[in-house]
Order: C-alpha cells, then sequence, then structure tokens
C-alpha cells in the first residue's frame, strides 16, 4: 500500500515537469519570446532543483521522508496556482524555480527510500517500477497542451487539483518514516570523493537522463513549430519518447539484474544516441514518432539504472552520498539542455539539438570501456 502511494506521488512528480516544459515554451515562443530566453526559462526549472539538492539530505534528515515530501508536494501546488494569477517571463522564472524545489524534494525523498528498502538482487526491477512511475506522468505531462484551447490557465488548474488530491492521499496513508541514522554515519564532504572514485561512471547516466529530458521537451517543442508541425501534433509526439521508456523500463532493468548494469547501459546509449541523431534529419510525424519511441525506450531508463550500478558498486553507507550525486547531476544536466538547445534555435540550429544529443550519449557508450568498478568492501 504504502510503496502503490509512492508510485502514485512520483507520477504526479513527472506529470509536473511533463507539462510545465512543453506547455510553457508553446505560451512563450507565441508571445514572440527569443528562443534563447525561452530556454533560459526553462532551466529554471532545474535550477530550483539543483538548490533543493544541495539541502536536501539535510532536510530529510530533520523530517523524514514524509514531511519532505509533503513540504514538495505543497510547494508545487501553490506555484500552479500562482501562474495563471502572475503572468510574465520574471515572475514565471521564479515559480519554476519554485517549482523545481519542490519536485526535487519530493523525488529525492522518494528515490532514497524505495532504494534503501530494495534487496540487492531485485534492485533493477524496483527501481525499473520508480522510473517507470516518473516516465508515466512525464509522458502524460504535454497532453495538457490540448487544455491550452481553454485558456492559459487551464493546464495550471487542472494538475493543482490534481496535486491536492495527491497531497491528501500522502498525508494521510504514508507513514512518517525516517533514513535509518548509520547511512549518514560518514557525512563528511570526503565521502563524496570517494563516490566518484568508486562509480564515476555510473554518476553520468542522471547527467544524460537530464539533459535529454528537458532539452527535449523545451526544444522540441519551438523546433517543432518551425518544422512545419502543428500543437496537436506536438502534443502527439512528445509522449513517444515517455511511452517507449516505459515499455522497455522494466525489461531493461530486468536484464541488467541478470547481465549486469554497464552492459546494458552501453548497449541502450548507443542504440539510443543513434536514434536522436536520426530525428535531426527533418523527419515527418510518423518517422520522428518511431525514432521517439526507439530513442525514448533505450535512454528512459538511464536515471534508475545509473542509481541501481551506484548502488551495486558503493557501501551502504555512501549510498546516500551517491543519491545526492545523481539528482545534482540530474539538475546540471535539466540546466544545459534547455539552455544549449535554445542557443542552438537561437542561431538557426534546428536539428543539431539532436545530434548533439545522440552524440553526447554514443561517447557515454564508449567510455563505458575505460571504466572496471572495484568490489565493494
Amino acid at each position: 500500500m504504502h510503496y502503490a502511494i509512492l508510485i502514485t506521488v512520483i507520477i504526479a512528480a513527472g506529470l509536473s515537469q511533463g507539462l510545465l516544459l512543453p506547455v510553457i515554451s508553446i505560451i512563450l515562443e507565441q508571445r514572440g519570446v527569443s528562443s534563447s530566453l525561452n530556454g533560459l526559462n526553462a532551466a529554471a526549472l532545474y535550477i530550483g532543483s539543483f538548490a533543493m539538492t544541495m539541502i536536501a539530505e539535510r532536510l530529510l534528515a530533520a523530517f523524514g521522508f514524509k514531511k519532505l515530501m509533503q513540504g514538495g508536494l505543497v510547494l508545487v501546488l501553490v506555484c500552479f496556482l500562482l501562474f495563471p494569477v502572475l503572468p510574465g517571463v520574471k515572475t514565471w522564472f521564479v515559480l519554476r524555480l519554485l517549482v523545481g524545489a519542490g519536485d526535487s524534494a519530493i523525488n529525492y525523498a522518494a528515490q532514497l527510500w524505495v532504494l534503501l528498502m530494495t534487496p540487492a538482487e531485485h534492485r533493477g526491477r524496483n527501481l525499473s517500477f520508480y522510473g517507470m512511475s516518473y516516465g508515466l506522468g512525464f509522458s502524460l505531462g504535454p497532453l495538457g497542451i490540448g487544455l491550452l484551447k481553454f485558456g492559459e490557465s487551464a493546464p495550471f488548474l487542472a494538475l493543482s487539483f490534481l496535486f491536492a488530491l495527491v497531497l491528501l492521499l500522502a498525508a494521510w496513508k504514508l507513514p512518517d518514516s525516517r533514513p535509518e541514522k548509520t547511512a549518514y554515519q560518514d557525512s563528511g564532504a570526503g565521502r563524496f570523493s570517494k563516490v566518484y572514485k568508486l562509480a564515476w561512471y555510473a554518476l553520468l547516466p542522471a547527467l544524460l537522463y537530464g539533459y535529454m529530458e528537458a532539452s527535449l521537451n523545451s526544444s522540441f517543442p519551438v523546433y517543432g513549430l518551425r518544422a512545419g508541425f502543428n500543437e496537436d501534433q506536438i502534443a502527439a509526439l512528445l509522449p513517444f519518447a515517455g511511452i517507449g521508456g516505459l515499455v522497455l523500463q522494466l525489461p531493461l532493468g530486468m536484464l541488467s539484474d541478470r547481465i549486469g548494469r554497464k552492459p546494458v547501459l552501453m548497449m541502450a546509449g548507443t542504440g539510443g544516441g543513434l536514434a536522436f541523431a536520426l530525428l535531426s534529419s527533418g523527419a515527418g510525424f510518423w518517422p520522428a514518432m518511431v525514432l521517439l519511441l526507439i530513442a525514448g525506450g533505450l535512454v528512459g531508463s538511464f536515471f534508475s539504472l545509473g542509481l541501481a550500478y551506484a548502488a551495486d558498486i558503493l557501501p551502504r553507507d555512501l549510498i546516500p552520498a551517491a543519491n545526492v550525486a545523481s539528482s545534482f547531476h540530474f539538475c546540471i544536466g535539466s540546466i544545459i539542455g534547455p539552455a544549449a538547445g535554445g542557443v542552438l534555435l537561437q542561431y538557426g540550429y534546428g536539428g543539431e539539438v539532436f545530434i548533439l544529443l545522440g552524440l553526447l550519449y554514443v561517447v557515454f557508450a564508449a567510455s563505458g570501456l575505460l571504466f572496471s568498478p572495484k568490489r565493494k568492501n
């Protein structure tokens, strides 16, 4: 029951980000805001996430899993109610900062809760379920573009109502649980250097996943409008990256339990990178849908697989630090993605957004040949 509620909370967190990025990108594009400023505004969501990552561990130790998640839900709910009331690029930048902080609090508490309660032999499977939940919400989010026909405030109000329901469910049913103190015994900054020394390769997938997710959902709507797709076609296409992730998340997780995380990550990175690069060719609606399905399917589990790989490699007392580092990398990638995509689009480089994305995944796969993890103590 508690696991099911956690899954519901994560679906809502994914939905908020999946809706906010393309909806605001389209609104600002239609208002004539430049692509570079549009991309910078999208990055605000992840700047807020980055800021929360810096303090999430201490907040979790002080308040516990449930209260940290509730605080994040309340913050996101209030911000979505304020978007229609406070329109404008500057105020929306601030609100997106706060939404990013709230979503980061939700995700940090939930993913560490799942990670610490899961036995090693089922880690790939259970974290894949977690990733599928977030992916489901993120995939459904762009469907909120269709609500714009009822007014710019409609998507924000609809999501506010959903978050209110999830908040009530979490407050009513989740236990007031706290992390084990033993998981925080090594609290010095030196533990992060240990994490990077032992598991640097396992932390890169979070960086790439953040870059891909934010870049795709902020840059593709603008690219699509300029390539001749209408709003309904963009709303229909964007979920297919998430749908691919939903389809392959669990199989890839279970496969990684059997043959190892690194071979699965290298294979998925190579295939996903090639699919993203092909998307740059100016494909029509149906080819673009297939390529997004393949690319999203192969790399949609990168965050959960990378975190599971880090947990395989590291001693238990370093797992919370790896969770912080993965969240940090996700935020950095998510900030860079929209900013880089916005600059490329600003100067007329549309397809190059996806060539760069594909190249990053292929380079990651090749760098796996340089990584040989030590047996954890």
